[in-house]
């Protein structure tokens, strides 16, 4: 995909080359792009990034904020939310309160508040497991690191023990708050109660491991320098290198409100936001999204950061006080219509998604779902999408969309265009592998005869791959194991037996490894072996019901992209392949052992493969909870 930028600020050029290297930023980079006058470039060097990981789409969540109590043992400077007990703006929130606050539409809930001195560790658990009983489907995102040191220090609990006690009760991820600036000098000014930058990252770190994903955020327009903020930054990724933990980054514009600090300016400026916005798509290579906070960047600036890097809006944001509190000009709640208006009016996909970013429903025509790996960069590093919009999708998800009508064309999981047929027309492209792939990966702690009975981890991205795992467990070594599937966030994998994963993951792990699983099998190989045929993962397939004109453009711009790919994608290729940490050679090697057209071998071997998976639909009920997803 081409992206020409045209600078005026010719300082800004070498960081463009960087960028499109692939090659990390530095402190210096950082601040070069604040001290900038060429706000457009900017804003489309960011763009260009955000489009390489979100395509066109703009998440956004239905949810609502929980502050369930004002009282808090600390005095922090930038706060006019907080107060003390007895004062007659005190309150707290029972758990009944709290629950009627909530409804079965709402995806995710917020919870966040101050830290009184006099509840018991109970009454926190009884809120996470009360929301998570009455609401099964609502995601429970809860506490800062400060509370969780908090209570940590309180309940004479360790760190690691209050987390596991919140994540059995039901808690699913951590908000980024608390992190302010990574500055012991503003620390030391504005919140010298309050944790610093080690035990931040100790906590969020810690939920990591255990398999808890989490947020991160920055506050900036105080008293903070512009190299405090890129420090931040900078610090973030590093922490993400070490643990992959983190979903987003949220910067959070300072409110100023009667706390007594002076920033230069009562609010921060547009440009200021929207540079923050930009930089932060820049530095932060290895995060998934930025978020365009909407609540303290007003509507109409979140609305522009949407083509400055920002590819998540946040959501509906019932019942949020703090900011508000603190003088910030936005709605208190934004509804649905309005969001996807917004995002629609930035020529963007409207994504409501769940706490993982799991896509559940898109809201535009014309959506052509991408694969984010490696193996399907030939189908995409020369399309021209023309009237189409991309939006990237593990391989379940988008057969879970397809379903519900919100994806017109993509490259769809076997099985789930086998379950599809009666709507999905089948295109003359495929993702198949010739005797191995080294992407679709069982980590294992036993032989294969040795899983009988065990409980193997099932990466959330595969619809495929786990039916090709059963059938080859069960009919070629006549094995019955327990399927767990796991969350689209990081996971703790020490509890399984064995873990299929997929993707470029697989292929990182397939070079580095997995700590304690010493066995590795290779499942495409496993079935060469056995079948001696070509595996398809994938079948590109369109609606049966679009335009017959649509249909015709969107072959023609398929076949001419793998066409020039074939020739000439192979930068595009690399830099992909090195991001995962492989060599040029590597990355070679691994795209030559696919077949990209669907040929008579390769019809051959669907025929066999769901042949096979009828005679494994025998299926016992703990079974049919996970193909039935």
């Amino acid at each position: 995909m081409s992206f020409n930028v045209h600078f005026r600020d010719k300082n800004l050029s070498p960081i463009w080359h960087k960028v499109q290297r692939g090659e990390r930023l530095t402190l210096e980079d950082g601040l070069a792009m604040y001290r900038t006058h060429d706000i457009l470039s900017l804003g489309k060097m960011a763009h260009f990034v955000q489009q390489q990981k979100s395509g066109d789409a703009v998440y956004f969540v239905l949810n609502q904020k929980i502050e369930h109590t004002n009282i808090c043992v600390l005095s922090c400077k930038f706060c006019d939310f907080a107060t003390k007990k007895g004062r007659p703006d005190a309150y707290e929130m029972t758990t009944e309160e709290i629950l009627g606050k909530l409804t079965p539409h709402i995806h995710e809930v917020h919870i966040t508040g101050g830290m009184p001195p006099d509840w018991p560790w109970e009454r926190y658990l009884d809120i996470v497991r009360s929301i998570s009983q009455r609401f099964p489907n609502t995601d429970v995102k809860a506490f800062t690191a400060v509370e969780i040191d908090f209570f940590h220090k309180k309940f004479k609990l360790s760190i690691e023990e209050v987390l596991k006690q919140l994540k059995e009760a039901g808690l699913r991820t951590m908000p980024g708050g608390g992190a302010e600036v990574f500055s012991e000098r503003v620390r030391k000014l504005l919140f010298n109660q309050k944790i610093g930058a080690k035990t931040w990252f100790d906590v969020h770190k810690t939920a990591h491991r255990l398999g808890i994903p989490t947020n991160s955020t920055l506050l900036y327009g105080h008293v903070e320098t512009l190299e405090e903020r890129i420090v931040h930054m900078i610090k973030l990724r590093d922490a993400q290198d070490e643990t992959g933990g983190f979903l987003t980054f949220i910067p959070l514009a300072f409110q100023p409100g009667d706390t007594g600090i002076k920033p230069k300016n009562q609010f921060t400026s547009a440009i200021d936001d929207l540079k923050t916005i930009a930089i932060s798509r820049l530095m932060l290579d290895n995060l998934p999204h930025i978020k365009a906070y909407w609540v303290m960047l007003t509507e109409e600036v979140a609305a522009v950061a949407l083509n400055f890097g920002a590819d998540d809006i946040d959501g509906t944001v019932g019942g949020e006080k703090i900011a508000h509190d603190a003088g910030a000009v936005s709605p208190m709640s934004l509804a649905k219509d309005q969001i996807i208006k917004i995002i629609r009016d930035a020529g963007k996909i409207p994504v409501e998604r769940d706490v993982y970013y799991n896509p559940l429903n898109v809201y535009s025509d014309n959506v052509i779902g991408k694969i984010p790996y490696l193996n399907s960069i030939p189908f995409y590093a020369n399309f021209e999408k023309r009237q189409f919009k991309m939006l990237p999708v593990a391989p379940r998800r988008m057969g879970m969309l397809s379903e519900r009508g919100g994806i017109d064309a993509g490259p769809f999981s076997l099985v789930d265009y086998l379950r599809q047929e009666d709507k999905l027309e089948l295109m003359g492209w495929c993702i198949a592998t010739r005797d191995q792939v080294k992407s679709v990966m069982l980590f294992s702690k036993e032989g294969w005869a040795d899983l009988q009975g065990k409980k193997i981890g099932i990466t959330d991205e595969t619809t495929t791959s786990v039916k090709l795992l059963q059938v080859l467990l069960e009919k070629k070594y006549g094995v019955q194991a327990q399927f767990e599937r796991l969350h689209s966030g990081i996971n703790d994998y020490s509890r399984f037996d064995a873990v299929l994963l997929i993707g470029d993951e697989a292929l990182r792990r397939n070079k580095y490894g997995l700590d304690g699983f010493e066995l590795v099998y290779d499942l495409a190989r496993e079935w060469y072996e056995w079948q001696k045929l070509p595996f398809v993962f994938a079948v590109w397939a369109c609606k049966r019901s679009l335009a017959y004109t649509t249909k015709t453009e969107l072959n023609d711009l398929l076949s001419r992209s793998l066409s020039a790919s074939e020739e000439d994608f192979l930068a595009g290729a690399l830099l992909s392949g090195a991001r995962i940490g492989l060599t040029e050679k590597e990355t070679q090697e691994y795209l030559a052992g696919f077949n990209y057209r669907l040929g008579e071998r390769e019809t051959e071997a669907m025929g066999a493969f769901g042949q096979l998976i009828s005679e494994v639909e025998g299926m016992t009920s703990s079974k049919e909870a996970i193909w039935g997803e």
